[in-house]
């Protein structure tokens, strides 16, 4: 190889890589402006009695995960998921980046602190693809988590973590969220992955 072709492949290197690097940066100012607006969304919601008002229901248990790995189940990094507060009439809807169908809180000293959301797109026969949000795809589809929802309730998942998770925002779990405070703390196992589009 001549010098020239060399310097050649490797200046286009460079300029592949800063494109990129460039594109890659672009996404993430992207998603961290969509994750800006959701979180001034969901303001009022920082109280939980305005959820409640708004039919987001409590499933009580603090949801956490021991990151064991099972064949066959999702793969859940260690950490919590928290309380979900579910809005059940919204399931099933269109999709509002906007409007999550479940709202995370975590137990602390002062109350529930509102440290994630949800959006949950049940498996249907009209489902042809894995959904996605913000440029994510979405989880599974998996069975329901059960004991707080029912296994037959197979349907894919994404989470969205307003507080800062080092596992990134669009994890399963966040193990900055804890359920030491928490009433009902509840350690599940891996959901079971399901048959369907992925």
């Amino acid at each position: 190889m001549t010098k020239t072709v060399r310097f050649g492949v490797l200046a286009l290197t460079g300029l592949i890589g800063a494109w990129l690097g460039a594109a890659t940066a672009q996404a993430e100012d992207a998603g961290k402006a969509d994750i800006e607006a959701l979180k001034k969304s969901l303001a009022k919601y920082e109280d939980y009695t305005a959820a409640i008002r708004d039919l987001y229901l409590s499933t009580v248990g603090c949801v956490y995960y021991s990151g064991e790995k099972i064949a066959g189940t999702m793969d859940y990094p260690k950490g919590a998921m928290g309380i979900h507060f579910v809005n059940v009439p919204s399931v099933g809807q269109k999709l509002d980046p906007m409007r999550p169908n479940v709202l995370i809180y975590e137990p602390t000293k002062k109350g529930l602190k509102l440290v994630g959301v949800e959006w949950l797109v049940p498996l249907t026969p009209d489902v042809k693809e894995a959904p996605s949000l913000f440029g994510q795809k979405f989880m599974g589809p998996m069975e329901g988590h059960y004991p707080l929802i029912p296994k037959e309730f197979v349907h894919y998942d994404l989470h969205a973590w307003l507080k800062d998770n080092p596992n990134g925002v669009f994890s399963p779990t966040n193990p900055n969220v804890k359920c030491n405070k928490a009433e009902f703390p509840m350690l599940e196992k891996p959901t079971k992955m399901m048959p369907g589009p992925m």
